[in-house]
């Protein structure tokens, strides 16, 4: 086992965020109402996890392999398309 001095800088080793997947830590998650989505991206912009991706029809939607559940895109949205669901 590595001390932690000889860890990288930011403790995790670089290039490894895919094979984290980080989805199970949430207790709510993101559900959009594509009816009242504009498409603005505002959701994807705010994303501190790049959960936000788009589907075939230019709509975004939630990773849910690695969205955490923190409700930023809920909060960011401003037409509250997005809500936060248990």
């Amino acid at each position: 086992m590595m001390g932690w001095r000889d860890l990288p800088i930011g403790g995790v080793p670089p290039l490894t965020s895919l094979e984290y997947k980080t989805g199970d830590w949430k207790v709510f998650m993101p559900k959009i109402d594509t009816s009242k989505c504009t498409k603005c991206g505002l959701c994807w912009m705010y994303c501190p996890d790049s959960a936000i991706i788009w589907d075939g029809e230019g709509y975004p939607k939630p990773n849910y392999e690695y969205c955490k559940g923190c409700g930023i895109c809920a909060n960011e949205c401003p037409v509250k398309a997005i809500e936060m669901v248990r």
